[in-house]
Formats: structure tokens, sequence, C-alpha cells
């Protein structure tokens, strides 16, 4: 079984789908609290507890109540929060990005400064010049010298 996390959120049809689907979940929830709480207050409404005086009643029910429909709105509200998540996912990873190499490239070359070199590895590199023609010695044949000094 693979762990989720947050890396696995890499393209856009992820994004939808685990928004999507969070949405579901909390909606499924919301539905339960806003049953659970209707019920509550009709059940509450037509059967008040005898043990209970009208003032006590009703500040038990309001007590109940209170809560029930906060966490409501707490859902109702991480719902709206998935849509958030979704279009800062999609902005933030593809469209800026976009539009930046977009605007790079319209821009000309002098502005956008140097190329930057292509990195290589050693047995890609080309040979060095070992700096005898030019009267120049490069810094590699410096260290080669060096080590050969050491071991000898």
């Amino acid at each position: 079984m693979t762990r989720w996390n947050g890396d696995m959120l890499d393209r856009p049809e992820m994004v939808a789908a685990f928004s999507s689907q969070l949405r579901a979940l909390l909606r499924e929830y919301a539905e339960l609290l806003g049953n659970v709480g209707r019920d509550a207050e009709a059940m509450w409404a037509e059967n008040p507890p005898p043990e209970y005086g009208r003032l006590e009643a009703w500040w038990r029910h309001l007590s109940t109540r209170r809560p029930l429909r906060r966490m409501q709105r707490d859902l109702e509200d991480a719902i709206r929060q998935t849509y958030a998540l979704e279009a800062r996912y999609r902005r933030n990873y593809h469209q800026i990005p976009e539009e930046r190499a977009r605007s790079q490239a319209q821009r000309p070359a002098v502005e956008r400064g140097p190329a930057p070199r292509p990195v290589r590895r050693a047995d890609q590199a080309p040979p060095l010049p070992t700096g005898q023609d030019t009267g120049e010695v490069s810094f590699l044949d410096l260290v080669r010298t060096q080590r050969k000094g050491r071991s000898a």
C-alpha cells in the first residue's frame, strides 16, 4: 500500500480529482450534521424533557444547536476552500510559469541575458587545452602536477 503525500499532487487532473473527492466527503458530513441538527430541533421542540423547566430546556436546546450549526458552517467553508485550493494550484504551478515562459520567449535576447551553459558530464567534455601553445597553464594542469608531486 502506497502512503499518500503532497508530492503526488503534481498534475492538474490529480488536484482536480483530489478536490472533488474531498468536496464529496465534506458534503456528506455537512449533510449528516444538517440532518442531525434538524431532527434534534424537531424532536426537542415536540418532546421537551419533562424534568427541565421551559428556560432550561430552551438553553440546553440552544447549546446543542449552536455547535452543530457552527460545525456545519465550517464544513461548508471547507468545501469552498477546496475550490480555492484547486484554483491556486492551477494558477501557481501552471498558468504563472506558462506566462513567464511566454514573456521570456518574447523578450529580445539582449534583455534575457546570456544563455545558460549546458551541463556536461566528464565523458562528454571536450579535451582541455594544455596551454603549451599559448603560454597559459590551466588550473586542472596545476592540480595534476601537484598530485603527481605528492605521490612521487
